[in-house]
């Protein structure tokens, strides 16, 4: 008896559940095909934003690795090796080359014959005062460099013609130094190779040099020469 009953109850389950959505799609008036139909929309909406976000988080990935790639191109300023000298800053190659044979002098009594009472004491031919600076104040032939123009002379650098004297002729030139001491100590007597930079018109002044020395280019040759 509790079998029959059993599969009484059991057969009339479908029943019960198709009066159930018949009944329930005659009070919404939505059909069970509309029905079958929602379910798919959101099923399909599900998908979309699933995908979306996989999208999105590859898109982000991606974007990463590029960021990374485009940074391995460039180089930290830190790790760029600064120029250590006004050679390796600047190409002398560009100028004409003239080789002479370069003495040193300096303002005083063995050099110039003026002690330091003297009233032209220290003031080159040019009318500007003797210099050892970025640029240094030289002497040469001024039939052959006339004043104020610039040489580079390695081991010196640069020299602008501002000074004559009655040994310097032809290929020879005089530079300047403070004391005998630098002059013995830094330079002496040497046959070099120098660029001629610029050619003068004859003229200098106290302040073209002031200007040239006051290049902001070249400021830190400058301290480091001064710290030497």
């Amino acid at each position: 008896m509790k079998i029959k009953n059993f599969i009484w109850h059991v057969g009339m389950l479908p029943l019960i559940m198709v009066l159930f959505f018949q009944a329930a799609t005659s009070i919404s008036n939505v059909t069970w095909s509309e029905l079958k139909t929602e379910a798919a929309v959101v099923q399909s909406d599900t998908s979309i934003n699933s995908n979306t976000a996989v999208f999105r988080h590859s898109a982000l990935k991606d974007k990463g690795l590029n960021v990374a790639k485009a940074k391995q191109k460039y180089i930290s300023s830190d790790e760029i090796e600064a120029p250590q000298t006004i050679e390796e800053a600047i190409d002398f190659n560009q100028y004409p080359v003239a080789k002479v044979v370069a003495t040193g002098y300096t303002a005083g009594i063995e050099s110039t014959g003026k002690t330091e009472d003297h009233p032209e004491y220290g003031i080159t031919f040019s009318g500007v005062k003797v210099k050892r600076d970025l640029y240094s104040t030289i002497a040469a032939d001024l039939d052959v460099y006339p004043i104020g123009t610039i040489l580079y002379i390695p081991d010196y650098g640069y020299g602008v013609v501002a000074d004559k004297g009655s040994a310097i002729t032809g290929d020879k030139i005089d530079l300047y130094y403070d004391t005998v001491e630098d002059v013995f100590s830094h330079w002496g007597k040497k046959e070099v190779d120098v660029y001629i930079v610029e050619m003068g018109d004859g003229e200098l002044s106290e302040d073209q040099l002031n200007q040239l020395n006051e290049d902001e280019a070249l400021q830190v040759f400058r301290q480091q020469m001064n710290e030497s």
